[in-house]
């Protein structure tokens, strides 16, 4: 699978974006997607997830009201939608599958454990 995210910019605070993943390979396979983020020094973050269907998603703390994913199977592609965005929001936002692991519904915590391709990340920046 190779994934391709885009989208990322420059915005101030309160502003929105909307990140896409496009996806290529194992074309016929199901998976869930899901978006982390890393910030300078820090660990990658998971952020949002969503399974093959699009029936279940699973968010991050930090995401949770103000982030929304989707995907539109037929595109092979997966958005997220970040609004009120806000300066700790900066980050480099990487979209990943999860191809080879359990169902994201039954894990306690995802991580990036859980994902098994990645695209090579989109920068986000939040100014206040």
């Amino acid at each position: 699978v190779q994934l391709q995210a885009s989208g990322g910019g420059s915005v101030q605070a309160g502003g929105s974006l909307r990140l896409s993943c496009a996806g290529s390979g194992r074309t016929g396979s199901s998976y869930s997607m899901g978006w982390f983020r890393q910030a300078f020094k820090n660990a990658r973050e998971f952020v949002a997830a969503i399974s093959w269907s699009g029936s279940s998603t699973y968010y991050g703390a930090s995401a949770l009201g103000r982030f929304t994913i989707s995907r539109e199977n037929a595109k092979n592609t997966v958005y997220l939608q970040m609004n009120n965005l806000k300066p700790e929001d900066t980050a480099v936002y990487f979209c990943a599958a999860a191809v080879y692991g359990p169902d994201l519904g039954t894990v306690a915590t995802i991580t990036t454990a859980h994902f098994d391709y990645w695209g090579q990340g989109t920068l986000v920046t939040v100014s206040s």
